[in-house]
């Protein structure tokens, strides 16, 4: 009889070799679109040599870049980061104190 292992990471987030979430679909992404640019510039008339030389190159600097900003910002740090960025600086307040103070004391007095 087969003993099978059970897959104790219900719940959890999919890793491979240190790649977590959101950065293993980056790195997936950019593989499958560095194969479609060698494929691109060969068919295209480029020479094997050069098209394998530029596709070394751009999958080591994707991996260099996943990788870093994986170990830099985390798991969800890349989204936080990109969503900092429409966060406001600071909050206009144009109104009055006085305006306010009439407020609390017109709302206490309906009751």
């Amino acid at each position: 009889m087969v003993n099978y292992s059970i897959n104790k990471g219900i719940g959890s987030v999919v890793e491979f070799k240190g790649l977590r979430g959101q950065y293993l679909i980056y790195f997936a992404l950019g593989l499958i679109l560095n194969i479609v640019l060698i494929i691109v510039g060969y068919l295209s008339g480029g020479s094997i040599y050069v098209c394998l030389f530029i596709g070394f190159v751009l999958t080591f600097g994707l991996s260099y870049f996943v990788f870093l900003f994986n170990k830099k910002y985390g798991q969800y740090g890349l989204v936080k980061l990109r969503a900092r960025a429409t966060f406001p600086k600071y909050i206009l307040n144009r109104k009055p104190i006085s305006e306010y103070l009439n407020l609390i004391k017109t709302e206490s007095y309906e009751k």
